[in-house]
């Protein structure tokens, strides 16, 4: 599906990460500054309800997903030292073909994570 999209798997548990806030920033070279372009939450699926960027507003360029992985894991009852390892987790990457399609994927633990290049 063209535009961006991605979901949060927890490993722990076993099942997708519900209501981890996710946003979406873009780095603009002209003024050597990140843009925020989107703030949600993933839902029961561990997705977001709509894509991050239609294909209609996707374009070349670096962006940078952030995951607020440690709110969630407090709030599953985690035992976790305060303030948590993981707080958040910036995912940067690069869209040179802005007619593609580009999913995100991110498994979690309060330990560690993994990221690559969906489909």
């Amino acid at each position: 599906m063209p535009g961006l999209t991605t979901h949060i798997l927890d490993l722990t548990h076993g099942k997708p990460a519900e209501h981890v806030k996710v946003q979406l920033f873009k780095f603009d070279p002209a003024t050597s500054r990140w843009r925020c372009l989107a703030k949600t939450v993933t839902n029961k699926d561990g997705r977001t309800d709509a894509p991050l960027l239609s294909a209609e507003k996707i374009d070349s360029g670096l962006y940078q997903l952030v995951f607020s992985i440690g709110d969630y894991f407090c709030s599953q009852g985690a035992n976790l030292p305060d303030p948590p390892f993981w707080g958040e987790v910036p995912v940067r990457f690069n869209i040179s073909d802005p007619a593609a399609g580009y999913h995100i994927p991110l498994l979690i633990s309060p330990w560690g994570y993994q990221t690559y290049r969906g489909s």
